[in-house]
């Protein structure tokens, strides 16, 4: 059971979604801790993960790039190719769940709009028409080049990593225009060759929705501030807006309700104090 400190901003952030007609679902990196996933935050956490990468003296500013594609695909696809494997095996926590059941009592449903790649919204249930994946998902891939405009599902990619070394020692994916090397359809760093017309298609999704949600609120989970697409998403939809975050700040926005705790306690605190009005 929570500590009764949180309890009235638990109150507080019921009393708003019971108010909405809809929710605006909004998560980084750390909506994926309570699951086991990784957030990469900081050099030594992620060399934890990676010990390969830690040999090589490479942080995950540096791996997560195309020009490792480039110069050393069978790296490049051996980070990658290790997310991709863990992605899959990994089950959303709870606080999915919820979500949905919040999203499900409203009259105009939800929407996400997520920095996260790992496809873990839909794997809990959402619609793929309800998620907006600002930079992409490891679940598609693209020609590194890029030689066309094509992008297509990584469904039948079954990566090989050794994980020692972080390198992919299966077959590497290849276009099927071209022949060269496929990389994940994700905008990474110092990335131009990203094919965002998947993104553009969820964002033009987003657009009819929105006009048809009258009263948002929206429920910001695990957003940093380091990369900060979602926290500024999230404000600047004139909305009401519950914070989701055991760490970092508030932030200056007038409309915040900052929470401090992790995405699974919070969702779960909501979800009792709604049980129980």
């Amino acid at each position: 059971m929570l500590a009764t400190q949180f309890l009235p901003l638990l109150e507080k952030a019921a009393s708003l979604i019971q108010r909405a007609d809809s929710m605006l679902i909004t998560a980084g990196a750390g909506m994926g801790v309570d699951s086991g996933l990784p957030d990469f935050r900081g050099a030594h956490g992620f060399w934890r993960a990676y010990p390969g990468l830690k040999a090589a003296g490479l942080r995950f500013e540096e791996i997560a790039s195309p020009r490792h594609f480039h110069s050393d695909p069978a790296l490049a696809w051996g980070f990658y190719g290790h997310r991709l494997n863990l992605y899959r095996s990994t089950v959303p926590h709870e606080g999915f769940r919820l979500l949905l059941e919040f999203a499900r009592s409203k009259k105009r449903c939800a929407f996400v709009f997520t920095s996260n790649v790992d496809g873990q919204f839909q794997k809990a249930g959402f619609a793929p028409e309800q998620v907006l994946e600002c930079h992409g998902s490891i679940h598609h891939l693209q020609c590194l080049e890029p030689c066309g405009s094509s992008i297509w599902p990584a469904a039948s990619l079954e990566p090989v990593v050794d994980e020692a070394l972080c390198r992919m020692t299966s077959p590497l994916p290849r276009c099927a225009g071209c022949g060269t090397v496929a990389r994940p359809n994700i905008l990474m760093f110092s990335d131009w060759g990203w094919l965002d017309a998947r993104a553009s298609l969820q964002q033009a999704r987003y657009a009819d929705w929105r006009k048809s949600a009258r009263r948002p609120v929206v429920i910001e989970l695990g957003a940093g501030t380091a990369i900060p697409s979602v926290r500024l998403f999230g404000e600047h939809q004139d909305a009401p807006l519950i914070r989701i975050n055991p760490a970092e700040a508030p932030g200056e926005h007038g409309r915040v309700l900052a929470i401090p705790l992790g995405a699974l306690d919070a969702v779960k605190g909501i979800a009792d104090t709604l049980a129980r009005v």
